[in-house]
């Protein structure tokens, strides 16, 4: 019986140019962005750049994290507290606190069998709440028809912030992933498709949003030291009024991140690659359903995800249990509590959601893994061949005790 023996954790090292980079910082100690000599450009400022040519747009912030992102996002569009969001109820936790953190309130939009936000729930739910702003979560890679989505939310008067999380390198129908909307907002944590360990970035055409995201983000009247930044008489009708949110990132992590840049375009190739290896090995499982991706979509599949429709609870943690004895580990976004990364909207009661029973019967079956670069094509190929193994044996009726402790007995 194979055992598959590699990590799911265990991300590629560093660039040697960012790493020699890092260590000039260091040995500088100039690691704040704005800690510079004379003419110098620091890191952070450039990495903004070349960002905001990679992604096309005219303005870039870098900032903490992803979840700081969102909620600059949300500041500079001057969300007020108490104000509804509407957001996808498939996400993962960061996105609805980053509303909380606003005093704002999450309302949660039902998710289709393909992973993406629902329209008609969203037409629904925007028409009743009044809501202006839309966080829409591009959710574990997976891009909904974002013609129909902007054309619906521009009907609406509903303003778009793209979570792109986990599409940094993605697009839909050649426009990249986080320019639909009015504004982009990445990750760099550890597990997306650049890795600073924790980090966030901001992309907008709007000089106004721009102006605001990056006062907010602690620019202490220093905004004419950032190069993908509106002028500075943009920023003098605002600097005054708009609050420091201190959530800047640093020389050390933008030195990081630059090279790893020019290393997106290879790297979708070979995460895509791992992708297909394994939709190519679990096709035609009985019981498993693999997610569709449309013709327009591009995507950085850096994770895998199928559905076991109409599986009881226990029947799926015996699989979880059964594959993890094999060395495969999955998440599954039905289990009763949260596990690590792995939550689902009823778990956030801050959030006072309401039943959504579409979405409950999507995420009952929904089977989740990581896809790191680390892992070979043969590596994938294998570990379809666990999968497809155990799914053929709890289908048969082989559960086994290992089942009782995922079901918190």
């Amino acid at each position: 019986m194979e055992k598959f023996t590699g990590s799911f954790t265990q991300q590629e090292s560093i660039p040697e140019s960012g790493i020699a980079a890092a260590v000039d910082i260091l040995r500088s100690g100039r690691l704040h962005r704005y800690n510079t000599a004379g003419d110098e450009i620091a890191q952070t400022p450039m990495l903004e750049e070349e960002f905001a040519a990679f992604t096309g747009a005219r303005y870039c912030l870098a900032l903490a994290s992803g979840g700081y992102a969102l909620a600059t996002a949300l500041r500079a569009l001057q969300v007020c507290q108490g104000a509804p969001v509407l957001t996808n109820a498939f996400t993962l936790a960061p996105v609805p606190g980053a509303i909380a953190s606003m005093g704002a309130r999450p309302v949660f939009i039902e998710t289709t069998p393909d992973l993406t936000i629902d329209f008609g729930h969203l037409e629904v739910m925007a028409r009743a709440t009044g809501a202006r702003v839309l966080m829409l979560s591009h959710m574990r890679g997976h891009i909904c028809d974002m013609d129909r989505l902007m054309a619906l939310c521009d009907g609406l008067g509903v303003r778009v912030v793209e979570d792109c999380a986990h599409t940094m390198g993605a697009s839909w129908n050649g426009v990249p992933s986080g320019r639909h909307g009015v504004i982009g907002c990445y990750s760099t944590q550890t597990y997306k498709h650049i890795n600073s360990g924790e980090g966030g970035l901001l992309v907008t055409d709007d000089a106004g949003l721009a102006a605001r995201a990056i006062l907010l983000s602690g620019s202490y009247m220093l905004y004419s030291r950032h190069r993908a930044a509106p002028p500075p008489e943009v920023f003098q009708a605002l600097r005054l009024d708009v609050p420091n949110v201190s959530g800047r990132m640093d020389n050390l992590r933008a030195a990081i991140l630059r090279p790893q840049i020019a290393l997106l375009e290879e790297r979708a190739e070979r995460w895509n690659t791992l992708y297909r290896t394994l939709e190519t090995g679990l096709a035609q499982t009985n019981g498993l359903r693999l997610i569709p991706r449309p013709e327009a979509e591009r995507y950085v599949a850096s994770s895998f995800q199928f559905t076991l429709p109409g599986w009881e609870p226990e029947r799926v943690a015996a699989l979880i249990a059964r594959c993890a004895a094999r060395g495969v580990e999955l998440k599954w976004f039905g289990a009763p509590d949260p596990v690590a990364f792995t939550s689902r909207y009823e778990h956030w009661r801050y959030a006072m959601p309401t039943p959504l029973p579409q979405t409950d019967a999507v995420l009952a079956g929904l089977i989740d893994m990581r896809l790191p670069l680390t892992f070979t094509p043969e590596d994938a190929a294998m570990i379809a061949r666990i999968i497809r193994a155990e799914v053929a044996a709890v289908a048969q009726g082989e559960v086994g005790p290992a089942a009782a402790l995922l079901m918190g007995d």
